[in-house]
């Protein structure tokens, strides 16, 4: 392969910064690699952001240890040091107004057994569970139905609303309903197409060969996700391109050319890795590869808001990490971290206490200036009125009166819908990739920081591939 090689990226967020830096590590100082990004900020859907004088994330906060991607990258990147584990502290669940322990031991949300939702789920729903483990399963080998779905069909509405929503909310902005099985569940869809006989058995089973792990499940950084962001741009010996946004990918006799609207004229490069969400991919494709094309643009997206708060020194939060609201249960807001609560760097004396409130999903977006003009004086209302009844309720005096800053982040169209079917159309999608052109991002192989990163690892591997 020569040195010289031309390798674009579009999209500087973290699948776009972490293939830049494994292609500079597999190609050397001599590769050219050009970053696109048309934002004018590099991350994506990570964001750090300064808020009441302290570093937050506005974005995503946290990832999972126990998938080796991020932690073997921050790791490689000599930041280990700056990973953090959560406190003791754990979530409630807000559901008829007021608040009950985060139901475990659970399957993303999906009970073990009824006595995990006494006094949660309505007595005839825990009736159900307890009778279910004995009803004929209807599940079909291969099929794909949604998360809610199932479980409303064998558990009860009331556990999908109060644990089994709550707990995919947070991680794809979406309902239970609107969620494959398959797509954020795989070991249940593979234990069911197995011939387990229930959906209580094949709960129990899976948490029983996770009882082993040790350790913390999630961690942070210090200084938030800009620490990682700047390490990979630094590696990767980069210097992006915020340019005014890519309008076409088109082949040539040379390779591929990136098509823009403004001035900038680049010449073909011998290799592209899209890195952009899927309905963008597509639209770049539309007319190169419209066959590609078509079922990227079919994705569904998900938008949502983050109000981050911060409070004077020494506020009173409800002892628990977070609290996560119960479909139909109220609230404006979907979801609380009190972040000064849940990570102890976050906590130190004397400083701002750290809350965020989440808004919007899938099939609820929250409106914009234009559309609205005041909707972020309203989020902001929402969060702190809605953050009091939570308050009140676990008995700690409300803390409105106490904020000395607020910053709001919008997220419009931040995350893929994992409906049904998803994975399945997104794999064939990337077997008929045509040569010299990968995709990398939250659409592919899941929505977390590890799972990004992965797929940006081997979107690199193909491209070498074909290279060679």
């Amino acid at each position: 392969m020569s040195p010289r090689v031309r390798i674009a990226i579009v999209g500087g967020g973290i699948s776009g910064l972490t293939a830049a830096y494994r292609l500079r590590r597999a190609l050397g100082s001599d590769a050219h690699i050009d970053l696109v990004e048309a934002s004018g900020r590099l991350g994506g859907v990570l964001h750090t952001a300064t808020v009441g004088e302290r570093a937050v994330d506005v974005g995503a906060e946290a990832f999972i240890v126990r998938r080796p991607e991020a932690l073997d990258l921050v790791t490689e990147l000599g930041l280990a040091d700056r990973i953090v584990s959560p406190t003791p502290r754990r979530p409630a669940v807000w559901s008829g107004e007021r608040l009950h322990p985060l139901p475990g031991p659970a399957l993303m949300g999906i009970p073990a057994g009824p006595a995990v939702v006494e006094g949660l789920a309505d007595p005839a729903d825990l009736v159900r569970m307890a009778d279910e483990p004995g009803q004929p399963l209807s599940w079909q080998a291969g099929a794909d139905m949604s998360v809610g779905e199932l479980v409303a069909e064998r558990f009860g509405p009331s556990v999908v609303a109060r644990s089994v929503d709550p707990m995919l909310g947070g991680v794809y902005s979406s309902l239970a309903r609107d969620i494959g099985v398959r797509e954020a569940l795989p070991a249940l869809a593979t234990s069911l197409d197995a011939g387990t006989p229930s959906l209580s058995a094949a709960v129990d089973a899976l948490i029983a060969a996770g009882a082993g792990a040790s350790g913390p499940v999630f961690g942070a950084l210090v200084g938030g996700y800009a620490v990682l962001l700047d390490a990979l741009r630094t590696a990767a010996g980069i210097d992006p391109q915020m340019a005014g946004p890519v309008t076409d990918v088109t082949p040539s006799a040379d390779g591929w050319v990136l098509g823009s609207d403004g001035a900038v004229d680049r010449p073909p490069y011998d290799g592209v890795i899209l890195a952009v969400p899927a309905w963008r991919a597509g639209d770049l494709l539309h007319r190169s590869v419209p066959e590609l094309s078509a079922p990227l643009r079919a994705v569904r997206r998900a938008s949502s808001v983050v109000v981050s708060i911060a409070l004077a020194p020494e506020t009173v939060l409800p002892e628990h990490s977070g609290v996560l609201v119960g479909t139909g249960e109220g609230l404006r807001a979907k979801a609380f971290t009190f972040s000064s609560q849940k990570w102890a760097h976050l906590s130190d004396t004397g400083r701002p206490v750290s809350v965020r409130a989440s808004f919007g999903r899938f099939g609820a977006p929250v409106p914009d200036e234009t559309t609205e003009p005041g909707v972020e004086e309203r989020l902001r209302r929402y969060a702190l009125e809605d953050l009091d009844e939570v308050c009140r309720a676990a008995g700690v005096p409300p803390v409105s009166s106490r904020v000395v800053d607020v910053y709001v982040q919008r997220w419009d169209e931040g995350l893929p819908v994992y409906a049904p079917g998803h994975l399945a159309a997104m794999a064939q999608v990337l077997s008929a990739r045509p040569p010299r052109l990968t995709l990398a991002g939250s659409s592919y192989a899941g929505v977390g920081v590890p799972a990004c990163i992965g797929r940006a690892g081997r979107a690199v591997t193909e491209l070498l591939d074909d290279l060679a």
